[in-house]
């Protein structure tokens, strides 16, 4: 589960640009002004970050049901300034539910980026007549490599320092990452990276793909319940479900996923 803790949910706004006219998609005006923001119309945000009541009953859940969630955890939330409020600071109660969990092996606590999004020219916030879904993505390969170095070191920094344990699993937010991202990784405790990418080892990283997972973002939670995951559960075998740092750890040792 990705997002927590991202300010995306707040600031990624886009519509629809087709819709259905019987067999055929027609082109419709969704990103224009007030439109991107109604209901059947908007694709992503807003919406609320998880309240400590809803973490409860979801992690009563997964506790329940033995569900291995891995959740991705944005370490920073970015102000409408565009300045950095650190996750355990911004959600103090939500953070202090999940490093319960973590320490009770309930969960597993990922790397979800430090601010999901660029900051350059406050690219992040919404715009009057288009979508800004693509400065929602943070490790962009025309995002300099400094900036993947120091966000890399950060996140892992805020993240580790306030769970008490080592953070080695990144999810890279919107699937978008660079060859100097995964060094930067690797040099910072990070040995499983996952998104949508074919699975495989590479210089001892493992990538764990999308099809190995049942990805999904707390967004699902925040707008349909815990209930929404309850009925996902019915889809897949629990019993060979792991975290996503176990399927990595199996992929580098036997260079292949066993489901």
């Amino acid at each position: 589960m990705d997002d927590i803790g991202a300010a995306t949910k707040r600031n990624e706004i886009y519509g629809r640009t087709r819709v259905p006219v019987g067999p055929i998609q027609v082109p419709f005006p969704g990103n224009f002004l007030f439109l991107k923001y109604m209901p059947g119309i908007r694709k992503w945000g807003p919406y609320d970050e998880l309240s400590p009541l809803v973490w409860e009953e979801f992690l009563a859940l997964i506790e329940r049901k033995k569900l291995p969630v891995t959740v991705g955890v944005t370490a920073t939330w970015v102000e409408d300034s565009g300045t950095l409020t650190p996750f355990p600071k911004k959600f103090p109660g939500q953070a202090a539910f999940l490093k319960t969990a973590a320490l009770s092996g309930i969960i597993e606590i990922a790397n979800h980026g430090l601010t999901h999004c660029v900051l350059q020219n406050s690219q992040f916030k919404p715009r009057l007549f288009s979508s800004n879904r693509k400065a929602h993505r943070e490790f962009w390969d025309w995002i300099p490599p400094e900036t993947h170095q120091q966000n890399i070191r950060d996140s892992q920094a805020i993240l580790q320092d306030y769970f008490g344990f080592p953070v080695t699993t990144f999810i890279p937010p919107g699937n978008v990452f660079q060859p100097c991202t995964v060094e930067f990784a690797a040099e910072h405790g990070i040995r499983t990276l996952s998104c949508k990418t074919p699975s495989r080892v590479e210089n001892d990283m493992a990538f764990v793909g999308d099809e190995d997972l049942v990805p999904f973002h707390d967004r699902e939670i925040a707008l349909e319940g815990v209930a929404w995951l309850e009925n996902k559960s019915e889809d897949f075998a629990v019993e060979h479900l792991r975290f996503v740092r176990d399927l990595g750890d199996e992929l580098r040792h036997r260079g292949t996923l066993k489901l």
